[in-house]
């Protein structure tokens, strides 16, 4: 249960975690927790309760590179779903004015493109669902 106190005027909210874990360690343990903290960017508690409830902890710099892949790969998916439909409205231009052989190319290129979307879709999906599960480890 959480409780709140009151300070001149302003409602704080007080911890909900009320138990104090003491731990030893060598320096070069010690060292590593620091060094691994500092990467994470986060708190030194926060690193320790993720780690513990098996959280994936990925340093700022990792979760930075994949949003950014993300964001290309999202560019990279809504171009192609933009070539997918050109190539399906020529191939409607084609059909109409009877221009069969370059219709049946059409068709090829239009199913390579929507492979090549569905391939980065999932891909997409991959790093999105990556950065979520690191998302909470950010704080």
């Amino acid at each position: 249960m959480q409780g709140y106190f009151y300070m001149k005027g302003i409602k704080y909210t007080m911890r909900s975690r009320k138990n104090v874990v003491s731990i030893r360690m060598n320096d070069a343990e010690y060292d590593s927790l620091k060094a691994k903290v500092k990467d994470a960017g986060i708190s030194q508690q926060a690193f320790i309760i993720n780690a513990i409830s098996g959280a994936v902890i990925a340093s700022a710099d990792e979760i930075k590179v994949q949003k950014e892949i993300s964001r290309s790969l999202s560019d990279l998916v809504r171009l192609l779903r933009g070539l997918a439909t050109n190539v399906n409205q020529i191939a409607h231009v084609a059909n109409d004015q009877g221009a069969i052989s370059s219709l049946n190319e059409l068709r090829s290129i239009h199913d390579e493109i929507s492979n090549y979307r569905k391939e980065s879709d999932q891909i997409w999906l991959s790093i999105r669902s990556s950065i979520n599960r690191q998302k909470a480890t950010e704080q």
